[in-house]
């Protein structure tokens, strides 16, 4: 068995320098590595590109490394829910290239596969598709999409082991399962590290082939991105 772990979030992160392209996990604010964010927060690298479901929020997730201007350009799906991230589009500050979802989360499993590249209708006719080459399918017009290439993938998991093997828990599994290994190294943040065989081989998601980093987070604020109540009769 090769042995994953490394120390701390410090040793996880060696080596992630200016201007590399960064692949981050998580639904909202459900599932994001963030300990590995704090800690990159830190390191004070720049002019990075992220590839995220969404930018965090003001205070918390990839919105820490937006409030820095650590990040130069970002690829994302949705992103309504940071002022910060909107602020800096609107003034030209952040590049930002918007992606539907499911392309984003293909582009990330087309990389994870060795795939290149695919077609997809998704988008065909609008920005979207704008400087990329569509093909007819069965009468259906489709565009090419690329997949992503990213030196780091950077997950947040519920259990992993020793090899590496992952297994995400709930939401938290939406875009972390495609994003593992679809960088040129992966860093897994989990909330539980065991020791190899204590995870049942049937319930693992993600094996430990595509995870070069592994280690357990100190602390995880479990937030509710939004939160919704009826007043009480």
């Amino acid at each position: 068995m090769i042995d994953k772990r490394v120390k701390n979030v410090e040793e996880a992160i060696a080596g992630i320098s200016d201007g590399m392209t960064l692949i981050v996990g998580g639904f909202g604010l459900c599932g994001i590595p963030e300990n590995t964010i704090h800690a990159l927060v830190e390191s004070n690298v720049t002019d990075l590109t992220c590839i995220s479901n969404n930018a965090g929020v003001d205070d918390f997730g990839l919105g820490l490394l937006l409030k820095k201007k650590q990040i130069k350009k970002m690829i994302a799906s949705y992103v309504g829910e940071n002022a910060e991230f909107e602020r800096q589009m609107l003034s030209g500050e952040l590049e930002v290239e918007l992606t539907p979802q499911g392309t984003l989360a293909e582009k990330c499993r087309a990389a994870q596969c060795g795939i290149p590249a695919f077609y997809t209708p998704a988008g065909y006719g609008t920005e979207v598709a704008e400087g990329k080459e569509t093909k007819d399918f069965d009468g259906k017009m489709h565009i090419l999409e690329h997949a992503f290439k990213a030196d780091y993938s950077i997950v947040k998991a519920w259990k992993g082991d020793h090899a590496g093997n992952l297994i995400f828990k709930g939401t938290a599994r939406n875009f972390n399962a495609p994003m593992a290994g679809s960088g040129k190294i992966t860093i897994a943040e989990v909330e539980e590290l065991v020791e190899p065989g204590q995870l049942d081989p049937n319930e693992i998601h993600i094996p430990g082939i595509m995870v070069q980093r592994i280690f357990q987070g100190e602390k995880f604020e479990k937030r509710i991105e939004q939160r919704t109540v009826r007043k009480r009769d």
